[in-house]
């Protein structure tokens, strides 16, 4: 990068030069993230003070964080955190990093939650494979009245939500358990949601450097048929609602049939099926 008596300005330019070589996507944006991260720069303040001066410690840790990005890791790993509906979440090597369209489960699972808090003063949810805590963490926030469960097999996964629940002034909202699905898992909630592995094992492999290369595998491989969490959580989530209680999952783009069957199979109708902002299949929610 550039030597001493460097600029934001400067250090700018030579970094999104470097990721334009490297092929990145939106090089620019890239770079006011992670140049940002380390002098605390909002994307307005590049405008703002553009000549900011930086000292080499700085010059350092932003040629390190950039060289990453050239080298593949996706820029919210370098970072170590990203927003999701509003939350700011710590990301570890155990957990998938919240997506966007993560949010639509989140938004469409809403009006049921407030729903069942007026009419009862509270609810509880379940997250299954809960990873950073996103989808459960979002509910709460939004619904002050609920309370809720993110289990994970993954204890890595299940430290990093707790952090986020923390991090977030959730905590005495919200509750880690190591379940591998619903074996440790008792009571009944009036929502159980997850966004389980949903990937065929044999398309693990092809998926994007990006993904395989930094998300957990455990957290992408959904068995031979992508389907097998699917399999689970429709055979076992009846016993675990109250009545008239909802379970919301999202799926791959090319699933929407075989899970409602699966849900079907197991005594479940279709309420609401819900596409994510590229016009994918992404959110089914059942009842039984």
């Amino acid at each position: 990068m550039s030597g001493a008596g460097g600029t934001v300005s400067t250090e700018l330019a030579a970094a999104r030069k470097r990721l334009q070589a490297a092929g990145v996507a939106d090089p620019l944006l890239d770079a006011r993230l992670l140049i940002g991260e380390v002098v605390a720069f909002s994307l307005t303040d590049f405008v703002m003070k553009p000549d900011r001066p930086l000292t080499q410690e700085e010059q350092a840790r932003i040629a390190s964080m950039i060289e990453r990005r050239a080298g593949g890791e996706p820029v919210h790993r370098i970072l170590g955190h990203r927003e999701f509906h509003g939350l700011d979440l710590l990301l570890s090597k155990d957990t998938l990093e919240p997506r966007p369209d993560t949010e639509v489960l989140v938004d469409t699972l809403l009006p049921a939650l407030k729903e069942a808090v007026s009419h009862k003063g509270s609810a509880r949810i379940l997250d299954l494979g809960t990873g950073t805590g996103a989808i459960c963490l979002a509910l709460l926030k939004e619904c002050p009245d609920a309370t809720g469960i993110g289990s994970d097999i993954s204890t890595g996964a299940l430290e990093t939500a707790a952090k986020n629940a923390s991090r977030n002034g959730l905590e005495t909202r919200f509750e880690i358990m190591q379940s591998d699905w619903f074996e440790k898992i008792s009571g009944r909630f009036d929502i159980i949601v997850s966004n389980p592995p949903y990937i065929r094992s044999d398309i693990v492999t092809t998926l994007d450097r990006e993904v395989r290369h930094h998300d957990p595998m455990a957290a992408l491989d959904g068995g031979q048929d992508g389907l097998a969490p699917y399999r689970l959580i429709a055979a076992d989530a009846g016993r675990f609602l109250v009545e008239n209680g909802i379970v919301g999952v999202e799926i791959g783009f090319d699933q929407r049939l075989d899970v409602s069957a699966i849900f079907a199979s197991n005594g479940f109708s279709l309420v609401e099926a819900v596409k994510d902002y590229g016009g994918n299949d992404r959110v089914l929610i059942f009842r039984r």
